[in-house]
């Protein structure tokens, strides 16, 4: 059954639904001054901050292989519960973090407790919805993510106003409250861990690595993944300083971003409804590929006008969001085998540890280099990524099948 807004039942699941409001709401409440508490808790630079951030993202990538090893045997519903002690312990040390190696392990730490939380979450959403709703549920809890990041972002917001060491401690503290409040809330949702035949023949991520097909959706959802991060690390430089918009308008482009998702993301799904996902996948890059035109539109307009444009293109490219993300997530899950999908959906979610790794320091290379390199070059990234997914349900079978709202059984394409 669905909400109006196409939204599935919560029923005996809210428990688990709240847990990921608890999390992404202290996520979005420390995130946007991330950098900013370190230059105001710490001596360290700005150039040594994001050192010790980039330094943490890499030593946590190889993570992902381990943790989905550990999701297969013990289960998604436990994975997640370690996650969330991890990130409230490292969290909590950022209280007394002062040195570049110390900002840079814990965070690692923190990273590691995120990958076992978001590396277990797909395992979980494929067990409690049924086939032919997936895209529903996972569109479901994207904008629930988007939720509760927004209203960390507004409770960040006013830590920022006041602007004292006590807010800041004070949002550290509240973070890592709302992982545990996320443990507890998990600590009554079932074990959804897959039986093992103790007579069959033992699988590792050999058989994963060997997947070809499987291996092809993760290159293309690596194309999602860039387009994904323009958000968080293109798109405040460029207004606020490639082209010198007011700083407000980062904040209406966010505000923009969090509202369309969160109030869009069912009516999406069900207008996809009915169509396959691998061209679903392949539009989404297209949608990207028109916001990022008219970002550089926006940049050769009178302000008045080039906020109008800015804020347009922001509404265009969450549309990639909306069209992206459930199908992608989607498929990923279905084409996994059951008792392999931690690790699948660890190889997975990989993507994204790479996109968080290399695209800050991507982007603002590129948009030193010309007011409209970086939008060029993501313009044919998009267009690449568009062309190579129409490949895609022709090898993998997952992506052949078509977008649905309900549960039932969903069918292939000739």
């Amino acid at each position: 059954m669905l909400t109006r807004l196409g939204f599935p039942s919560v029923g005996e699941h809210r428990r688990f639904v709240a847990a990921i409001v608890a999390d992404t709401v202290g996520s979005g409440l420390f995130m946007p001054i991330t950098l900013l508490y370190f230059l105001a808790m710490t001596d360290l630079s700005l150039v040594q901050i994001g050192s010790a951030l980039s330094i943490s993202a890499l030593l946590s990538l190889p993570a992902s292989f381990v943790i989905g090893s550990m999701v297969d045997r013990f289960g998604p519903r436990r994975m997640m519960l370690a996650g969330n002690l991890v990130q409230a312990a490292g969290m909590a040390a950022y209280i007394w973090a002062d040195s570049l190696l110390a900002v840079a392990l814990w965070t690692a730490l923190l990273n590691l407790g995120r990958q076992s939380f978001w590396g277990s979450f797909g395992n979980v959403v494929t067990a409690i919805s049924a086939p032919g709703e997936r895209e529903v549920w996972f569109g479901f809890l994207q904008a629930v993510r988007n939720l509760g990041f927004s209203v960390g972002g507004v409770l960040a917001g006013i830590a920022l106003q006041v602007g004292t060491d006590t807010a800041y401690l004070s949002v550290v503290v509240v973070n890592a409250a709302t992982f545990v409040l996320a443990f507890v809330l998990l600590l009554d949702v079932p074990d959804h861990r897959v039986a093992h035949d103790e007579d069959a023949p033992v699988e590792g991520w050999g058989v994963v690595l060997r997947d070809r097909a499987y291996l092809r959706l993760v290159a293309g959802q690596f194309g999602f993944v860039v387009g994904m991060m323009v958000l968080n690390f293109a798109l405040p430089v460029y207004v606020a300083e490639t082209i010198d918009l007011p700083g407000w308008v980062v904040g209406a482009i966010f505000t923009l971003n969090t509202a369309l998702v969160g109030l869009g993301q069912g009516l999406v799904v069900r207008r996809m409804t009915g169509q396959v996902r691998g061209r679903m996948m392949g539009l989404a890059q297209l949608v990207f590929a028109a916001g990022y035109l008219l970002f550089v539109v926006a940049g050769f307009l009178p302000v008045g006008v080039a906020v109008v444009v800015m804020l347009a293109g922001a509404a265009i490219y969450t549309g990639g969001e909306l069209v992206g993300g459930p199908v992608f997530s989607a498929t990923a899950a279905e084409a996994a085998p059951d008792h392999l999908r931690g690790r699948y959906l660890g190889l997975f979610q990989l993507s994204w540890g790479i996109g968080a790794a290399v695209t800050p320091l991507g982007f603002t290379w590129l948009l030193a280099h010309g007011q409209t390199t970086l939008w060029w070059v993501l313009t044919v990234v998009a267009l690449a990524t568009a062309a190579y997914l129409q490949t895609l349900p022709r090898v993998l079978p997952a992506a052949a099948l078509r977008v649905t709202d309900r549960a039932e059984p969903a069918t292939a394409t000739d």
